[in-house]
């Protein structure tokens, strides 16, 4: 598949910065450690599906849907924009026989595979820490793939979109409400019905809600919801940003 040369190329240029390539999944460990076990020790359990959970296994199951998050948007939005603005990258791959559609395809492949070593990372951080040892986890990070397909698609579209660096802030309008209110740190039913529907239609919440059904072993009809609303998100945006950027690099 040509659209794997350009997997390739991004993986050689960062064999030696394999650091920054892995920074991003930081942030959910802190979460974990300062508000899932820290603050867990405050709090007697939550309710999910019926049975009590353990808080620090309800923010540690969000938080592997938010590094393989993390990873994707990190790539396919910030990466994804200096390479076409800047670099001027796409530029000289369309010289060879490559399409838009493989650099739409490359491009997804990767944000998706470095969104895979955020969650694997994350779901070792939990083991050691002894929140979670369940067989279950090899599941949950074959979710946490789906969900960097899904953000994968949506945040190359959304970056075709961006003039300047100062519009990443509406990605991180987008990105911190979702990190903070997608059952991430408590239920959604804590919520007034209006924020509630809104971030149940979310990338992330059904991200959260595959992760966490598949950690506690329990995995039920929203499982599935979940895993055709991913599929479908990653499919529809790559083939949107697919469509960008044949309108933006060959016109």
């Amino acid at each position: 598949m040509i659209a794997w040369r350009l997997v390739e190329r991004h993986a050689r240029v960062y064999r030696r910065d394999w650091l920054v390539l892995m920074s991003g999944f930081v942030e959910p460990v802190l979460y974990l450690f300062t508000i899932g076990i820290g603050v867990g020790a405050m709090v007697p359990g939550v309710q999910v599906g019926g049975r009590t959970v353990g808080y620090p296994e309800f923010v540690a199951s969000a938080m592997v849907a938010t590094s393989a998050m993390n990873g994707a948007v990190m790539d396919s939005t910030y990466n994804l924009f200096f390479r076409m603005k800047y670099a001027k990258l796409y530029d000289m791959v369309l010289a060879t026989p490559m399409t838009t559609g493989d650099v739409a395809v490359g491009e997804t492949l990767w944000s998706t595979m470095r969104s895979g070593c955020y969650s694997a990372v994350f779901l070792v951080v939990m083991a050691v820490a002894g929140v979670s040892r369940s067989w279950w986890l090899v599941a949950v990070w074959l979710a946490a793939l789906l969900i960097g397909l899904a953000f994968a698609g949506v945040g190359m579209w959304a970056a075709t979109h961006l003039r300047s660096w100062q519009d990443f802030e509406f990605i991180n309008v987008v990105i911190v409400p979702m990190t903070l209110f997608s059952g991430t740190f408590f239920p959604v039913e804590a919520l007034s019905w209006p924020l509630r529907w809104l971030m149940e239609v979310t990338p992330l919440y059904r991200g959260v809600v595959l992760c966490r059904d598949l950690s506690l072993g329990e995995p039920g009809w929203s499982a599935w919801c979940s895993v055709v609303y991913l599929v479908a998100l990653g499919a529809v945006g790559m083939w949107f940003a697919h469509r960008r950027l044949a309108m933006m690099l060959l016109r």
